[in-house]
């Protein structure tokens, strides 16, 4: 009897011992609670309507994707193409999604990202007490995936922004955001990389996390543990469409960079060289003569470009742009996207098995200018006309042999453009006799446009110049 108490208390104490063990760990851990409480009020809910041509039948119950079974023996998961002009073909559909954004100003600005809003026709903010306001598109910038929107209201709760540069792998973080539409739901883990490079997305040093991200928390705020924000939770890397223990969350500090230039002049200017570039492997390494495979390698140097201009050669290795050290080839570029153009910056280069430094004085990227971004039912000239466009530079205009004009950068399928044959690419030299300096021309021409006949727009085109009519619709009052 002995033996089995001096056991039993043993094993009581074994259990005592684990249970305390388990206590203190559950101590421990973070307690989420006061920071969502916090910042709860200041994420939204972003919803968006868009409109879309369909080439299946108008008015089917199922479009153009989806097939029903009694179909499908016949046609596989696709039906065969309908005839243009054929009864029932054609028409159009509303699409509808889902994303998170938060608010960064009393006075209605909302941050999110710009696929979140992308082509959307209306978009609408639901904010935490259940009102919902429609919502203008100030500016989208598609390269960081940054969109910044404005609501009509006052006093709104602002979140506080964090330092996302002082984020350190193994730190908690928290999400609030949307998933498949459950508002406000909330979600943790920890920072799992800092720095990451995707490959669609050269200016964004992304921060890996394992914190459950889902369609819907797109746009939505990263917290720290202070309840600031971090990062805006942008995508996932996934094999079944939903979350996989990997998200990636755009820093808050590139964020709100782009979000001041966004809300300053609706588009961002950013920094650009002009050169080719790829990683450097370890047998070029040896081959230039580094010490081993870092760098960014130029491959091309694009004519009459800021590094043609400043010397930088094919076969260049850069090594750093003013003190940071450029470790790879992806680094090179948001290095220099963040130097606001016009400014000087040095390049340390390996030529010839030898350092040189060159002064560069950084161009802005030719397919960046005064890009037209709203979307609101109110925008005026953009929306009759149905396109994006956006300035020349001086490089562009001998690139496209022209003196002068806009580039035609989007063409909206349902607009007055399209309708005309204007196409991506095309640049408009002149509206209704008037020459076309530039999109603010352009948008005063349109404005001073008649809306009961066509009106002639000549257009450069792969090198040719032609016309074409285009007639404009009227204005809808509200």
């Amino acid at each position: 009897m002995k033996y089995i108490a001096r056991h039993t208390t043993l094993w009581c104490l074994a259990l005592l011992t684990l249970f305390t063990a388990q206590l203190a760990q559950a101590r421990d851990l973070p307690d989420f609670t006061q920071l969502v409480k916090d910042a709860a009020p200041g994420v939204v809910n972003i919803s968006t309507t868009s409109t879309v041509e369909s080439r299946g039948m108008a008015g089917s119950p199922f479009g153009s994707q989806d097939v029903p079974d009694i179909f499908r023996h016949f046609f596989g998961d696709q039906m065969p193409p309908m005839i243009p002009g054929a009864p029932g073909y054609g028409g159009s559909e509303e699409r509808h999604s889902l994303g998170s954004g938060f608010v960064i100003s009393r006075d209605g600005y909302i941050m999110t990202n710009a696929h979140v809003v992308d082509g959307a026709d209306e978009i609408v903010v639901r904010l935490n007490d259940r009102r919902e306001l429609e919502a203008t598109l100030v500016g989208a910038d598609k390269k960081t995936d940054v969109a910044v929107l404005k609501v009509d209201a006052d006093d709104l709760p602002v979140l506080e922004m964090g330092d996302s540069d002082a984020l350190e792998v193994g730190e908690w973080v928290a999400a609030i955001g949307s998933p498949f539409g459950f508002d406000h739901s909330v979600t943790s883990g920890i920072v799992s990389a800092i720095d990451r490079t995707l490959p669609s997305d050269a200016y964004v040093p992304f921060i890996q996390t394992d914190v459950a991200i889902n369609p819907g928390n797109s746009g939505g705020p990263l917290f720290n543990l202070d309840g600031e924000v971090v990062g805006i939770n942008s995508q996932i890397y996934t094999r079944s469409g939903g979350f996989m223990g990997v998200s990636f969350a755009i820093p808050i500090n590139v964020a709100m960079d782009i979000a001041d230039q966004l809300k300053d002049s609706g588009h961002v200017n950013r920094g650009w060289l002009g050169v080719v570039i790829q990683p450097v492997s370890r047998d070029l390494a040896e081959s230039f003569g580094l010490d081993g495979p870092r760098g960014a390698l130029i491959s091309d140097v694009t004519d009459d470009s800021p590094a043609s201009r400043a010397g930088l050669e094919a076969g260049d290795v850069v090594l750093s742009v003013n003190d940071d050290r450029v470790e790879d080839s992806s680094s090179l570029p948001r290095l220099v996207g963040r130097v606001a153009p016009g400014e000087d910056i040095t390049l340390t280069v390996m030529r010839d098995g030898e350092r040189r430094d060159l002064d560069v004085t950084v161009g802005s990227w030719p397919d960046e200018g005064k890009a037209v971004t709203g979307t609101s039912k109110k925008d005026d000239s953009q929306v009759r006309l149905g396109i994006a466009i956006s300035d020349l530079d001086e490089p562009m205009r001998r690139q496209l042999d022209v003196d002068s004009g806009v580039l035609v950068r989007q063409v909206d399928p349902r607009g007055a453009a399209a309708a005309a044959g204007l196409s991506r690419g095309d640049v408009i030299v002149s509206f209704n006799g008037q020459d076309i300096e530039d999109t603010d021309a352009l948008m005063e021409a349109v404005k001073d446009a008649p809306t009961d006949r066509a009106v002639p727009v000549r257009i450069v085109r792969d090198g040719q110049s032609l016309f074409v009519a285009l007639r404009l619709e009227t204005e809808k009052q509200e």
